[in-house]
């Protein structure tokens, strides 16, 4: 009798998983971070944020670390801690130095290679001197930690010079600070330096009075905060003449040599002996932007800022998305959307949401900035606050931007210790980072 054999069933042959999709961010600043957080929840997705740093800056409160008010580290987030608990995103610290379109990779400083399916580049922006670099040893300007610790070494450097010298002819130039710019950095850049010379150090010298400093915020154009309505120019600039700063519009830098500052107001030149010169005005692509037009053709605009498509991709290659300071949108008013950092966050989360729409054959609608209103401090007190269907200045605007600036800061302990410091700060009116610490001697 024969028996029949149980045949042996062979197990199913293993099916590889399917490969996730590789996003690369280049840089870490609001657009490159917004974008890796909005990611961060996607399993399908593998995340790569690069850059030079290994921590987020919050820009907007540089000028208080030049003026003593903040250590870096309040201002400052480690990247890796912010990202911490996404499991889908690396975070590197290098330097992209070229880009791949067609063979979709990135190469880092040192010559190592890294693929991408989608490519985000959000590296910023850096100072421009409008065809006059060798200013730039002369008047630093403020987009990083070590432009802060520079600026900061340099003023409090010019009154420490003051108390020894002598010399009242020497003496009037370290107690003079020229401030190139009345955007929102050199307006509150002045009103922090007002505070400082004017209150702070007031007590600390012997040999000077810090009240005869003398700040000029210099500005091309005919009013300080040109973007803002004309009310709160005024009201801005009423507020920093009352403060002690010298307003000087329509007024061009044409010569910087060591000390010595020369202006021009319509036809007249005026030579100042200026020991600090601060710079606020203009910016350029710092290298990146040059990169991906040579690499994929793309269009950029005076400033070097990389020409974007509606959804903010670059023109034939709709994998690669430039976001922040570095992208010219041009598809909404009649101006391009302003280099500032609601700007940036909105454009972050907007191509991370788009990312996962088409992987999902879906798409969104082109990238529509919701304007939440700009503003900026003066000093003690006083603000400017222009929202869309609200203006405020003085004292409300003032704790409207506490507020702001708290919330939006990354770390709770950052919000803290800010929150805390500021505290102190008004109730004493001492600036507890008053140090110089970067000395080149």
């Amino acid at each position: 009798m024969q028996t029949l054999e149980t045949p042996t069933l062979m197990p199913a042959p293993k099916t590889a998983p399917p490969s996730k999709h590789r996003v690369v961010i280049v840089g870490g600043g609001f657009g490159g971070l917004y974008a890796a957080q909005q990611l961060g929840r996607a399993t399908h997705i593998e995340v790569t944020l690069i850059d030079k740093r290994n921590f987020h800056l919050f820009q907007p409160l540089l000028y208080q670390v030049a003026t003593g008010g903040l250590s870096p580290g309040d201002i400052a987030s480690p990247l890796r801690g912010v990202l911490s608990q996404q499991k889908n995103t690396q975070v590197l610290m290098g330097e992209v130095t070229d880009i791949d379109p067609n063979g979709r990779t990135v190469t880092l400083k040192d010559n190592s290679t890294l693929p991408y399916d989608t490519l985000i580049v959000a590296t910023g922006m850096s100072h421009f001197y409008f065809g006059r670099d060798d200013w730039a040893d002369i008047a630093p300007g403020l987009k990083t930690v070590e432009d802060a610790l520079e600026m900061r070494r340099r003023i409090f450097e010019a009154f420490e010079a003051a108390e020894k010298t002598s010399d009242p002819e020497e003496q009037r130039a370290l107690l003079t600070f020229v401030i190139v710019g009345a955007g929102p950095t050199g307006v509150e850049l002045a009103g922090a330096l007002a505070e400082l010379a004017y209150h702070t150090l007031k007590p600390d010298f012997r040999q000077i009075d810090t009240t005869a400093t003398r700040i000029l915020l210099v500005e091309g154009m005919e009013r300080v905060l040109p973007p803002f309505p004309a009310e709160l120019s005024a009201r801005a600039q009423q507020d920093l003449e009352k403060m002690g700063v010298e307003i000087c519009t329509k007024t061009l830098v044409t010569d910087i040599q060591g000390h010595q500052i020369t202006l021009r107001q319509g036809d007249a030149l005026t030579t100042l002996q200026a020991a600090t010169v601060l710079w606020a005005a203009g910016v350029r692509d710092p290298g990146m932007g040059g990169i991906l037009a040579e690499r994929t053709g793309v269009e950029r605009d005076r400033a070097g800022r990389v020409i974007v498509s509606d959804d903010l991709s670059i023109s034939a290659y709709p994998n690669i998305f430039v976001v922040g300071d570095l992208a010219h949108f041009a598809h909404q008013g009649e101006r391009p959307l302003p280099g500032v950092a609601p700007v940036a966050m909105q454009e972050g989360k907007y191509v991370a949401k788009l990312i996962q729409k088409r992987l999902q054959n879906q798409t969104l609608p082109k990238f529509d900035y919701k304007d939440p209103g700009s503003l900026a401090v003066i000093g003690r007190n006083a603000a400017v606050v222009n929202f869309p269907k609200m203006k405020l200045t003085g004292f409300p605007a003032w704790f409207v931007w506490l507020f702001i600036h708290i919330f939006f800061l990354i770390e709770f302990d950052n919000k803290l210790i800010v929150m805390t410091q500021w505290a102190t700060n008004y109730i004493t009116r001492k600036q507890g980072a008053r140090l110089i610490t970067n000395s080149p001697d």
